[in-house]
């Protein structure tokens, strides 16, 4: 599952971020109210997490620019819990609210109902490429009926592949989004990871899913498109 984390607290994001990619969560980003509308509107996320008290543009205003061109789950998460306004979080569109100081725990606990209640189709949160199964929801993969036991990072990497089935994905790209975006693009871990993945998923069964385009990056074709 992919999330934003819009948080001006520079510990407190990085605290967040830690502890939703410990379950498997893609998790972006975001420093600002400008920076946060912009990703919220411009990439496809499971839910949001938003601060209201944000520089260049706040929360309320974010939350407001993000309903107008979508119904991503929105968690609100600050320090101002006064009921006005949670009452005007929640009228303006946000699904939840939490206070600070919270618990980590109960956050995720929180963004995984809001995401199952979106997506009540628990197909929806199944990703597949031919007889490849990968479930988000319950962290588990399948190739027919064996079950493959995979890392939080392996996960993470099949993850963004299926859900960008057929289409070429360039090294470059994979980094930025299973790593850091200053990750370092010569370095060869991409390609040990994509081996490991490789043995668990593709060589013992056939069709081969993975795909290397030379130069270029990785693919998951599917077959049976």
């Amino acid at each position: 599952m992919k999330l934003l984390i819009v948080e001006d607290e520079q510990k407190v994001c990085s605290f967040l971020k830690q502890g939703f990619e410990e379950e498997m969560f893609t998790v972006d980003t975001a420093h600002d109210g400008e920076q946060g509308a912009f990703l919220a509107l411009t990439e496809d996320y499971d839910a949001i997490i938003l601060d209201l008290m944000l520089p260049k543009k706040n929360g309320i205003e974010v939350l407001k620019e993000i309903r107008k061109e979508s119904n991503t789950p929105v968690l609100i998460l600050t320090a101002r819990g006064q009921l006005e306004t949670k009452l005007e979080g929640l009228n303006l569109g946000a699904d939840d609210y939490m206070t600070k100081p919270f618990a980590l725990a109960e956050c995720i606990a929180r963004i995984r109902s809001l995401v199952r209640r979106a997506n009540s189709d628990k197909q929806f949160n199944v990703l597949t490429a031919a007889d490849l199964t990968l479930d988000q929801m319950q962290h588990s993969v399948k190739r027919g009926e064996s079950m493959i036991d995979l890392t939080a990072k392996e996960f993470k990497l099949l993850e963004y592949l299926l859900r960008n089935k057929n289409i070429v994905m360039t090294r470059s790209s994979i980094i930025e989004h299973i790593w850091e975006v200053t990750f370092d693009s010569d370095t060869n871990v991409l390609d040990v990871y994509m081996t490991r993945l490789r043995k668990k998923v593709d060589e013992p069964f056939d069709p081969k899913l993975i795909h290397t385009i030379r130069g270029v990056g990785y693919v998951v074709r599917d077959p049976e498109l």
